[in-house]
């Protein structure tokens, strides 16, 4: 209602023209549900494609709308398979180092990282809809598992046992996140709005940076509490235990891992420098504790990793109490965050290149591959901001970079694992610091006290919540204040006086354009919402 036309009434001599427009008659009650439902649930239509089709028509329609892999495959040609080659392997390159390291965050065996790095991204790629989602672990949902989990069963006492949780909560990740996307629901997912979505992102990245310093320092003895007072505590109790060796070696890595990310942003032609940093850190930290026997002097390594593919993990679910409850809500939560992620970065690039991507369609795909993946060893796994924008940045076509990744990552499971074990952990810490960074969008935190102070007051909390609480806390205090302010933009709409901008017929609010003038005996409203029971008394008194 940027502008209302407003006709002056016609002078006595004129005959005035009224039309009369009938009312129409009651709908049935059926059919209004059944209206009212569709435009809630299926705003898109999805079946129109298969009126009016004969039988194999609707069936190879079905099978490309859950396998879009049928879709794009006939038309793949060969330039395209060198552009997904060329994606694929520099994503590898980014998966294996960071893949260890997220691993690490959720307290679990390093090589789930690379487990989680092959069989997901195969399933994507065949039902994702997106063409440069990357698909691996992320340091936030692994941060959250491990914290939610940590609350159950210690890691250090009793590893089997967290391991077998890690794998159950990741069963019903995926469960809740394909019945979202089966059920049309993902307008819950939308309550994470972007200010939520910016401080809580940010809170998260700043505690996994404080917890880093555990390998960085080289202390043995760690806070499993997450909040800044917990972390800060434990590090300067223990100031006797530091380790300079260790400290030296990751400020070093991370001043190189900082520079490279910083050299590609300026020219973005060489976006593979900073893809090949965190091997590159891999490769020369392990060779430089291999010739120093650094080991023996305070800095901690990976040592053995399993050499093989992906055991099955179908038989170590665990459906016990108490321990189910804590798979359940750990897996609902995490499902939230890692799909919030998911699509928002899919949605991100799909507008770079001018495609669209269908919310439900990622659902059901994301769902699914984690599903699986806890049936084979795998954890939480989603589309990462940072892989995928490499994906992009290397000039992907089509969901096949995902395959090419997860067939580098099945070559190094296979043969390349012994490699990794003079790899020091102070390494993997800051591959995790040098990405965390890269999520405390304090840019986008500015804009929004600038543009709308409550988003900004939804972000801090979200932001405080996190970090000198835990990282539900944080989640909840955002979601709430989010709720809070959509029912309050409802039960308390922006009502604005308009008034008529001389010689014109554009109407304005009054408060903004002190030109705009009344018009005489009437009061011309803009409302900002909807008027229904919520509002009506409200809009009365106003």
């Amino acid at each position: 209602m940027g502008s209302v036309d407003y006709e002056y009434p016609l002078g006595m001599n004129n005959v005035e023209r009224v039309h009369q427009v009938e009312v129409p008659p009651p709908q049935p009650f059926f059919k209004s549900l059944k209206y009212s439902l569709k435009e809630t649930f299926f705003p898109d239509d999805p079946l129109r494609q298969f009126k009016n089709k004969p039988a194999s028509k609707k069936f190879m329609l079905g099978l490309q709308y859950f396998f879009p892999i049928f879709e794009w495959a006939p038309r793949y040609t060969f330039q395209f398979f060198k552009a997904d080659l060329i994606a694929g392997i520099t994503i590898a390159s980014l998966a294996i180092p960071q893949g260890i390291s997220y691993a690490k965050l959720a307290n679990l065996p390093p090589i789930l990282g690379l487990y989680s790095s092959f069989i997901p991204p195969l399933i994507y790629a065949m039902m994702g809809s997106s063409r440069d989602l990357a698909v691996g672990t992320v340091a936030v949902g692994s941060l959250l598992m491990g914290s939610m989990l940590s609350n159950a069963v210690d890691p250090n006492e009793d590893p089997k046992l967290y391991l077998h949780l890690a794998f159950t909560a990741t069963l019903f990740a995926g469960v809740f996140q394909a019945a979202l996307g089966l059920f049309r629901l993902g307008l819950i997912v939308d309550f994470l709005s972007h200010a939520t979505i910016v401080g809580f992102m940010g809170g998260a990245a700043t505690v996994v940076c404080l917890q880093q310093l555990k390998s960085i320092l080289g202390l043995v003895h760690f806070t499993h509490g997450a909040d800044i007072i917990s972390v800060m505590r434990s590090v300067f109790t223990q100031t006797h235990e530091w380790r300079w060796e260790s400290a030296v070696l990751g400020f070093v890595f991370i001043f190189f891992l900082l520079s490279t990310r910083y050299f590609s942003k300026k020219r973005p032609r060489f976006f593979w420098v900073s893809a090949m940093a965190p091997l590159t850190s891999v490769i020369l930290g392990s060779l430089l504790v291999y010739f120093t026997h650094a080991e023996k002097h305070g800095v901690e390594v990976i040592g053995e990793l399993k050499k093989g593919l992906n055991p099955p993990s179908l038989t170590n679910l665990v459906f016990v109490t108490p321990y189910m409850t804590t798979a359940v809500k750990t897996g609902i939560v995490v499902g939230i965050i890692s799909l919030a992620e998911g699509i928002a970065v899919g949605r991100s690039f799909a507008m770079y290149k001018n495609y669209n991507i269908d919310g439900n369609k990622e659902m059901i795909a994301i769902g699914t591959m984690n599903v699986v993946g806890s049936f084979t060893s795998c954890y939480l796994t989603t589309g990462p901001f940072s892989r995928s924008a490499v994906n992009y940045n290397a000039g992907c076509k089509t969901a096949a970079s995902n395959i090419i990744m997860s067939i580098a990552v099945m070559l190094t499971l296979l043969f390349l694992t012994p490699l990794f074990h003079y790899t020091p952990l102070v390494v993997l810490s800051a591959i995790i610091v040098s990405a965390m960074l890269g999520l405390i969008d304090y840019e986008a935190a500015i804009h929004l006290f600038k543009v709308d102070k409550f988003d900004f007051v939804v972000c801090m909390s979200a932001y405080v919540g996190v970090v000198f609480g835990s990282v539900e806390i944080g989640l909840v205090i955002a979601i709430a204040i989010s709720v809070l302010r959509v029912l309050l933009f409802i039960a308390r709409p922006r009502t604005f006086v308009l008034g008529n901008i001389p010689n014109s017929v554009i109407y304005r609010n009054v408060e903004h354009y002190p030109n705009a003038k009344h018009v005489p005996g009437m009061l011309i409203l803009e409302i900002d919402a909807p008027i229904y029971f919520a509002n009506a008394s409200y809009l009365r008194e106003r």
